[in-house]
C-alpha cells in the first residue's frame, strides 16, 4: 500500500497529544475496517489518527471481490480512496509501526509507542492491523500468492474458473476445500503432501466428484512465462496444473497489545491450531475496557466487505462509549 504520509502526522495534533489533549481515538492500521471505522469516528466529529504500517494482507492481490460497487478494484485503489475520505472530514493518517501500547495512570486513556515517530495519546484504541499468511513452506508458493497460488473462491474463484487447480494438503481443512473448489472447476487434484489422510468417506466424496489424488509430498511449483503451470512432486514428477489453492495459517498482528493484558486467542480444527485472533464481542470491544478491534485481526476469515463493516460497527461502539464518557465528566465538573 501506498501512503502520502511518511512518518508525521499529517496536520492536526500530532506530537503534541498529551493525557491533557489526547486524541479521541487512535486506529492502529489502516486497512478496509481502520479506515472505515475512522472515517464513521470523523464524522461523528472526533479527533482521529490512523497508524499504518503500510503492509496490507492483500497487497499481492490484483483486485479484490465481494464488495459490492467495488468488484474488480485493486486493494490500492480502495485504500487510496479510504484514505481521502478520512482527512476530507479532519482525520489524520500517518505511516509508521505501533510496536507497544500501554494504560495512563487514572483515566487518561493511552499510550501508542511508534516505532519511528514520537508517542501519541488517546483515550480509545480500535485496533484493525489484520492477520500475516503463513504460507506452506513449498518452492514457488509465496512467490505465486494471491497470483495463481490462492486461498479463497470467492475471492479468485470465477477467475480460474474451469482451469486445472490443485489442492496442496496441509491440515484439516483440505477435503473441505477440495470438494468447495469444485464447484468452480470439473479439473481438480488433491495432493495429500503433508496432511493427513482422508477418511473412508472423504475418499469416497472426492471419488464421486471425480477429484483425482495424488499421494506423496510435493517439492513445488512450476513456473513458465510467469505462469504456474504444475505441480512437482518429491520424486520428480510434475502434473500439470494452472492454480494451486492452500490453506495458510493465520496470525494476528497483536503482539504490541500483549503489554495491556490482551493477547491472541487460537483458533482451532480438529485438535490443530489454523491461526490467532483477538476475541471480542460483536461490536468489538475487547475484554480490555477502551480497545476495540475490527476486521482479519479478529475475524480471520472475514472478506473485505466484511472488515469494512466491522470498523463501522466497533467506530459507532466507540463513540456510544464516548458520549457516555463525556456525559459523566460533564455532570461531575457540573457538580464540582
Amino acid at each position: 500500500m501506498t501512503s502520502n504520509t511518511t512518518g508525521d502526522v499529517t496536520g492536526g495534533r500530532g506530537a503534541d497529544s498529551t493525557p491533557d489533549r489526547p486524541y479521541d481515538v487512535v486506529v492502529i492500521g489502516g486497512g478496509a475496517a481502520g479506515l472505515s471505522g475512522a472515517v464513521t469516528l470523523a464524522r461523528a466529529l472526533r479527533s482521529v489518527l490512523v497508524i499504518d504500517a503500510g503492509q496490507p494482507r492483500n497487497a499481492p492481490a490484483a483486485h479484490m471481490h465481494g464488495y459490492l460497487g467495488h468488484d474488480g478494484v485493486p486493494p490500492s485503489e480502495l485504500l487510496a480512496i479510504g484514505r481521502d475520505e478520512v482527512t476530507r472530514y479532519g482525520g489524520e493518517l500517518v505511516q509508521d509501526a505501533v510496536v507497544a501500547a500501554e494504560r495512563l495512570p487514572g483515566d487518561a486513556g493511552f499510550r501508542v509507542v511508534r516505532k519511528d515517530g514520537p508517542p501519541v495519546v488517546a483515550r480509545r484504541l480500535l485496533v484493525t492491523t489484520g492477520l500475516v499468511d503463513e504460507l506452506p513452506p513449498v518452492p514457488g508458493v509465496a512467490e505465486r500468492w494471491g497470483r495463481d497460488v490462492l486461498h479463497c473462491p470467492y475471492c479468485h474463484g470465477r477467475e480460474v474458473a474451469s482451469r486445472s487447480i490443485g489442492i496442496l494438503s496441509t491440515g484439516p481443512l483440505a477435503v473441505h476445500q477440495a470438494l468447495m473448489w469444485r464447484q468452480w472447476s470439473e479439473d481438480i487434484t488433491f495432493f495429500r503432501h503433508t496432511g493427513p489422510e482422508p477418511t473412508d468417506e472423504e475418499y469416497e466424496q472426492l471419488a464421486a466428484r471425480s477429484i483425482a489424488v495424488v499421494d506423496g509430498e510435493v517439492a513445488g511449483i512450476e513456473v513458465t512465462d510467469d505462469r504456474l503451470t504444475g505441480v512437482r512432486l518429491a520424486g520428480g514428477r510434475v502434473i500439470p496444473r494452472e492454480a494451486v489453492v492452500v490453506h495458510p495459517g493465520f496470525t494476528a498482528r497483536a503482539d504490541f497489545l500483549a503489554g495491556l493484558g490482551l493477547e491472541a486467542a487460537g483458533m482451532e480444527a480438529e485438535g490443530q491450531v489454523l491461526g490467532t485472533y483477538v476475541a471480542a464481542d460483536p461490536a468489538g470491544a475487547t475484554e480490555v475496557p477502551g480497545i476495540w478491534v475490527a476486521g482479519n485481526v479478529a475475524d480471520p476469515r472475514g472478506k473485505v466487505v466484511a472488515a469494512a463493516a466491522a470498523g463501522v460497527q466497533a467506530a459507532a461502539a466507540i463513540n456510544a462509549d464516548l458520549i457516555t464518557d463525556d456525559v459523566n465528566r460533564a455532570v461531575a465538573a457540573r457538580r464540582a
